[in-house]
């Protein structure tokens, strides 16, 4: 069974999705505060984690830049309040893969729960998304199994999300990839349950923050209006 951890400081909701996900016969441990959750990492192990981000001692953020750096390979799913638009986007900066807003519904994040133990399970070792271990043009270049992103001989720090969603895009070069084929190939998600969710979107931002020399007028990431992106290397 798949193990999961919830780190939430209030203790109705903590309960609620505790009770919720043993009933999906998921192995679950809870965490009140940042400094729990770091210990509860390190000592349970989980596979995934619902992160709140505004809890005591140690911010949701801190912890995730913390898991990230040290469990690369743990799921991260960010839980928010309406409020907290700019921390959501820190918080996919920092490398968690998805975020939930408050009020939820607890089916829908069940869902994306196991979605990404889907992909998980497709994919034990954190491996990129195919066989294409590089890619490189005159501009850019691209290393996905040493992570290990430049443009123009130049290194651009980019987190594991968004190596995976580069490394789509560069399988399918000059393409229109929709934001339902990135949810399901790098999110895990299945064709009949997808999500209403930003996320894609917020993940394309900060790649043309990084990749594009101007991202308001981008030039490789382009937008291709009610299809989705276009990857142009």
């Amino acid at each position: 069974m798949d193990k999961l951890l919830i780190v939430e400081d209030e203790e109705i909701i903590l309960q609620g999705l505790k009770e919720n996900f043993e009933l999906e016969d998921y192995i679950v441990e809870t965490a009140i505060d940042g400094e729990d959750a770091i210990a509860k990492v390190e000592a349970f192990q989980p596979r995934l984690i619902l992160l709140d981000i505004m809890i005591p001692k140690k911010s949701g953020l801190e912890v995730c830049r913390y898991v990230r750096k040290k469990f690369p390979h743990i799921y991260i799913i960010m839980l928010t309040a309406k409020s907290e638009e700019s921390s959501k986007l820190t918080g996919l900066e920092m490398g968690a893969d998805d975020y939930v807003t408050k009020p939820f519904s607890i089916l829908e994040l069940i869902a994306r729960v196991k979605a990404f133990l889907r992909r998980a399970a497709q994919n034990p070792a954190g491996d990129t998304l195919s066989s294409q271990n590089t890619f490189e043009t005159d501009i850019f270049s691209f290393d996905f199994l040493r992570f290990i992103a430049k443009k123009n001989n130049e290194e651009v720090d980019l987190n594991a999300k968004e190596f995976q969603i580069l490394n789509y895009f560069c399988q399918h070069v000059g393409e229109v990839v929709s934001r339902e084929d990135l949810l399901e190939q790098v999110w895990g998600y299945q064709p009949d349950n997808l999500p209403t969710t930003r996320t894609v979107d917020n993940h394309i931002v900060k790649l043309r923050q990084k990749l594009e020399g101007d991202p308001t007028s981008p030039e490789y990431i382009l937008s291709v209006r009610g299809a989705g992106y276009k990857f142009n290397g």
